[in-house]
């Protein structure tokens, strides 16, 4: 379990688009609370999880070959398989996408001619005399409906929760951790807390280094912008677009570590 955790948390951490995010946050009007906020709703949901598994468990993890254990693996099973499923998926995605930018938009014979004076397709046509103003029967000096003398009424819209972020409030920053949470590899860890036994001190430990571990990037981020901010703002910008560009490959190579490690472990104990 210990391995397994660790590993889980390590993929979380370094999940790049909740840091993309928080890097964002933190370079914004009030960044170093907003990046609080955000931290305290991420570490809200591990715990929140972890409090779920544990009530359910009672703190004890089931008995081997029985049902709730095959149960257990066989959720495991479908996790994992889902995680290496989506990891091939952004793969492909990413090289369908990397293909069609080399491809050339297409020759010239594939190209659509304009018309000429010399295609015979085309027929010249005179342009149609414009009517004298008065002749068309109607009162041109009438306003129209819709007319700058009528203005539409704008409908009042409840601002959005960017706008909130722009605006200087902090606590929308909760929400926008909870939706970029990386809920699949939350569940492979959710699956993998059911095997703790909290009659030891370090099961506690390793909950705990699992929190810990799985926001160590954000936290790092945290304290660069109290201890340096006017250095941290260029660099974690620089960083973000470094990210940004190798995102891709991160969400893959995590998915199919942590995807292929619960796969074989729930195969191997279906099968043992």
């Amino acid at each position: 379990m210990v391995f397994d955790l660790l590993l889980i948390a390590l993929a979380i951490t370094l999940d790049p688009l909740p840091l993309m995010a928080f890097v964002l946050l933190v370079s914004s009007a009030r960044g170093v609370w907003k990046g609080l906020v955000f931290i305290l709703g991420w570490l809200a949901c591990f715990v929140g999880v972890i409090a779920i598994v544990l009530a359910v468990t009672g703190g004890q993890p089931p008995a081997p070959k029985s049902p709730p254990s095959t149960g257990v693996l066989v959720a495991k099973l479908v996790i994992g398989v889902l995680l290496v499923v989506y990891g091939a998926h952004r793969h492909r995605r990413r090289r369908q996408r990397r293909d069609g930018e080399r491809t050339p938009s297409g020759t010239a014979a594939d190209r659509p001619r304009s018309p000429t004076a010399s295609d015979p397709s085309v027929v010249s046509r005179s342009p149609e005399p414009a009517e004298p103003a008065g002749t068309t029967g109607r009162d041109d000096s009438a306003p129209s409906p819709g007319s700058a003398q009528d203005p539409p009424r704008r409908k009042r819209s409840r601002p959005s929760l960017g706008a909130m972020l722009d605006r200087g409030a902090i606590w929308p920053a909760a929400g926008v951790a909870v939706f970029l949470q990386p809920w699949g590899l939350v569940a492979a860890g959710a699956v993998t807390v059911v095997e703790a036994n909290t009659s030891h001190t370090s099961t506690w430990l390793v909950l705990f280094g699992f929190c810990l571990l799985a926001t160590a990037s954000l936290l790092a981020a945290e304290l660069y912008v109290v201890l340096r901010p006017a250095r941290a703002q260029a660099r974690l910008l620089a960083l973000r677009g470094w990210m940004e560009a190798h995102a891709q490959q991160a969400i893959v190579l995590g998915c199919l570590l942590v995807g292929l490690l619960l796969t074989g472990k729930s195969i191997y104990g279906l099968t043992g």
